[in-house]
């Protein structure tokens, strides 16, 4: 399993585990984290899964795609260079200990 930590806007912290292949919305969504809406259950349609990734994991991520990072101008919350869509993040073994902020907002 793949241990997360997600940060609410509030600074309040959750830690859940995600399977690997799985994605990160998924894992958030299956632990009922507050903050993931996922409306679009990760059909990168929404972006109601916005998280901002922790600098220190940024590099370990690939790169989003053209797609992610068009949906992003959609995002209810203000995009920063850690922005990702987190239906599109697959959990790895390289992400254990991922650590990702949660936005104010969704909507």
């Amino acid at each position: 399993m793949i241990t997360i930590k997600f940060i609410a806007a509030d600074q309040s912290e959750q830690t859940v585990q995600g399977k690997p292949g799985d994605s990160l919305m998924k894992a958030a969504v299956d632990a009922g984290v507050s903050g993931i809406a996922a409306d679009c259950g990760g059909t990168l349609t929404c972006a109601t899964c916005h998280v901002y990734v922790d600098a220190a994991w940024a590099d370990k991520l690939p790169a989003p795609i053209a797609d992610e990072s068009d949906m992003l101008d959609f995002a209810a919350a203000p995009v920063q260079p850690e922005s990702r869509l987190s239906c599109q993040i697959v959990l790895t073994p390289e992400l254990d200990g991922l650590v990702v902020k949660l936005p104010a907002t969704q909507y």
